[in-house]
């Protein structure tokens, strides 16, 4: 049997979160074009009959400019900390450097393999040059070329990642996709659609804090706050008329639906909570 922590490191928008959902078949983590999505370490535990992976998806490394921002570095820490072996992910259409110098600054003591995701968007020649730069640097022990959002090269990836696995007992019983409450995955849809629907500023000021969930006989009612930081961006938020927020409610609960697989009834409410991504008592409490 073999078991082990596989932690997925990288810059913002390479693909992290779109290649943890590639290898578990399923949506672990919320995904959006913009940057900066992820704002938690996400375990998804892939259990077969002889191995046990716990994947975790981290943070885009960035440098911290409010507490929020510390808190999402801490993540990236404590999963450096406790990896078996390291998945590095590089957008390989970007500047290599830029990736390198990340790779570089992480000093890892554990294996790392180097993945190449967007594989399917170059041509042979500058795969080849860029598996050849990552080959030959110290902290790759191989390098895989995927994509992550075709869901090509997974097996792949997967025998290399078992190469280096430790030999160990598994860490999780069960057939849990997750040690996260569903509270977490039903909030992280909600946020996800303030993602997809709104501009660049909205996204990075709103969290959600899901009050109330309660299993009723025939359907899940699920009470949540959209937290902003001012006045304006909860005008912002709610819409002429109400119809924006009426939209992201709409669109969450068919995700959710999906998610539980059972009916839903989704209340959202918006709150002001000036310079929340600052405060560190209102940072625990919406569980960063």
């Amino acid at each position: 049997m073999k078991s082990g922590f596989v932690n997925i490191f990288g810059k913002p928008n390479a693909g992290k979160s779109t290649l943890l959902n590639a290898i578990m078949g399923e949506k672990m983590a919320i995904v959006s074009h913009k940057v900066q999505t992820t704002r938690h370490r996400i375990k998804a535990i892939l259990t077969e009959k002889d191995y046990q992976i716990i994947f975790s998806d981290t943070p885009g490394i960035i440098e911290p400019k409010y507490k929020l921002h510390e808190k999402m570095m801490q993540a990236v820490k404590s999963s450096l900390e406790d990896a078996d072996v390291a998945l590095l992910i590089t957008d390989v259409r970007e500047n290599t450097a830029e990736s390198h110098e990340i790779f570089s600054s992480l000093k890892l003591k554990v294996p790392a393999i180097v993945i190449l995701n967007k594989a399917d968007t170059v041509n042979k020649e500058q795969l080849i040059t860029s598996s050849k730069f990552f080959e030959s640097q110290a902290y790759s022990k191989e390098v895989v070329a995927v994509s992550a959002l075709k869901k090509t090269g997974i097996d792949e990836l997967l025998k290399v990642i078992l190469k280096y696995l430790p030999q160990g007992q598994p860490f999780y019983e069960g057939d849990d996709l997750s040690d996260m409450p569903t509270k977490f995955f039903v909030g992280e849809i909600i946020r996800e659609k303030i993602f997809l629907l709104y501009g660049d500023e909205i996204p990075y000021h709103a969290t959600v804090l899901v009050q109330a969930f309660k299993e009723k006989v025939t359907l899940t009612k699920i009470s949540a706050e959209i937290i902003v930081q001012r006045e304006t961006q909860k005008g912002i938020i709610l819409g002429g008329g109400g119809a924006m927020i009426k939209k992201i409610g709409t669109d969450a609960r068919k995700d959710i639906e999906a998610f539980l697989g059972r009916k839903v009834f989704l209340e959202l409410f918006v709150k002001v909570r000036p310079k929340w991504r600052d405060n560190e008592l209102q940072l625990k409490e919406y569980g960063y």
